[in-house]
């Protein structure tokens, strides 16, 4: 069901109405993109994975939780802007970097040069996709590094999530994964990886459809967090939401971003240290790598949801892609950075409304409706208090489902990356140095145990 204004509807040329500046199309809700009532639905129930985001400035920082949940909130508003201003792919994290990117911030003591140090990553990280989107430089660097370091990098990925403070960190280490809720942790995780990954629900799914099971794999896995949090309620892991109407219903995150701006930010603090902004550089580019894929396949995904759709012409621009995930980047970095960075694509949400979108007109009038929909809820969910309210405690079981998930996908996609028995034992070399080294040591290593592995004196005619 859509709600739209006549100005939304489409034209002979099949591209949905917008105001066209440059390679920016602009699209208002409801003046140029249909308002789509399942995908706000559906952002009501997953907004919690953006917010639990909080959990990460509050753990590493100290931030207080208004300020965390502001700086939040302008990540989310900027994810909505990427697709009112005419983008196909519906942006999100950078969400297998995480786990490093939090394990070196936690390497650093003074909170400072931590700060300065998720400033450089965020501006380095925003500099390489607009250069990506300029010139393309980008893509030459990601061609040169080898596979088997690639996915080493996604494997050092997974392992940090594993091991870190919301894996199987123990809970006197500052752990609050498996050994802070072993229950609830436990359920959360078996039971999203069977609705994400298994044998048996894609069986169910696409052999024995129903409305239930379509419903299911449409939201990933908040059933199993909804789940997990009933029954560590239950068996008194989590405690029962604590709602406070008494500043109203409408969270303010004014107060909060002045604060982020004076205390939190490069415009409040000044420019990183020239030597902090060289350490980080590795990790900026270790960032880029592992985002880059989801360029790649968001547009893949569009491409084959346009093919089932013959009455709109969704545009695919990888460079506007590149241009507006580096704005947002840079802006953030500038002025309300964030541990998860800003990506390209959230996959598992483009592959959900693509889905929707190949069922037809009549399910979906313009992907563009869908998308900015999704988005701007998400945003406003996480400015009404009583939904917040509700979904705090489990912010870190919803961190530690997102990770769990998040490393299972790496390891299967690292995997499928290397083919030989030398790129695997790359991989795997990588992959252990970066969980528990700097990422400058383990891109170091890596690049020399690939040369002297898989390219020293190879012959010519070696493939």
């Amino acid at each position: 069901m859509a709600i739209m204004l006549p100005s939304a509807k489409r034209g002979d040329d099949k591209i949905q109405p917008g105001i066209k500046i440059g390679f920016l199309n602009i699209r208002l809700p409801f003046i140029h993109a249909p308002w789509e009532i399942p995908e706000m639905i559906q952002a009501i129930v997953v907004f919690v994975t953006g917010v639990s985001a909080t959990v990460y400035l509050e753990d590493i920082f100290g931030l207080p939780f208004s300020v965390a949940l502001s700086i939040v909130i302008v990540q989310e508003s900027f994810d909505a802007v990427h697709n009112i201003l005419g983008d196909s792919l519906i942006s999100g994290w950078i969400t297998p970097a995480i786990p490093l990117v939090s394990s070196w911030l936690l390497t650093i003591d003074n909170m400072r040069d931590r700060i300065e140090a998720l400033i450089s990553v965020q501006l380095i990280v925003g500099i390489i996709y607009i250069l990506f989107g300029l010139t393309g430089i980008a893509a030459k660097l990601l061609d040169w590094v080898p596979n088997s370091v690639k996915a080493g990098i996604l494997i050092g990925a997974g392992m940090s999530a594993i091991i870190g403070n919301y894996g199987f960190m123990p809970a006197e280490e500052g752990g609050v994964g498996f050994f802070k809720y072993p229950v609830s942790f436990s359920i959360g995780v078996v039971l999203s990886f069977f609705l994400i990954f298994s044998v048996g629900f894609k069986h169910l799914r696409d052999v024995h459809p129903s409305k239930l099971v379509a419903f299911i794999a449409k939201i990933g896995f908040v059933p199993a967090l909804l789940l997990a949090y009933l029954i560590g309620v239950l068996v008194k892991e989590i405690p029962l939401p604590v709602v406070n109407l008494s500043d109203g219903i409408f969270f303010n995150p004014i107060p909060g971003l002045v604060e982020s701006f004076h205390s939190f930010s490069m415009a409040g603090l000044g420019p990183p240290r020239l030597s902090i902004f060289l350490q980080s550089i590795p990790m900026g580019i270790i960032c880029y790598i592992i985002a880059f894929g989801d360029i790649v396949a968001g547009a893949e995904y569009m491409k084959s949801a346009e093919s089932y759709r013959p009455d709109e012409i969704v545009d695919i621009n990888a460079n506007r892609s590149n241009i507006l995930v580096g704005v947002r980047n840079i802006l953030q970095g500038l002025f309300f950075p964030t541990v998860t960075l800003s990506g390209p694509c959230w996959d598992s949400m483009q592959v959900v409304i693509a889905e929707r979108y190949k069922a037809g007109k009549n399910q979906m009038y313009s992907f563009f409706g869908g998308i900015i929909t999704f988005n701007l809820t998400k945003a406003i969910c996480c400015m009404i208090i009583p939904m917040i309210a509700f979904v705090q405690p489990i912010f870190p079981l919803a961190m530690s489902l997102t990770l769990m998930i998040q490393a299972f996908a790496c390891f299967f996609v690292a995997l499928e990356m290397v083919s030989t028995n030398e790129e695997r034992g790359v991989a795997g070399m990588v992959g252990g140095i970066l969980a528990i080294a700097p990422p400058h040591i383990g891109m170091l290593a890596g690049l020399v145990i690939a040369i002297a592995v898989q390219y020293l004196y190879r012959e010519k005619n070696n493939h």
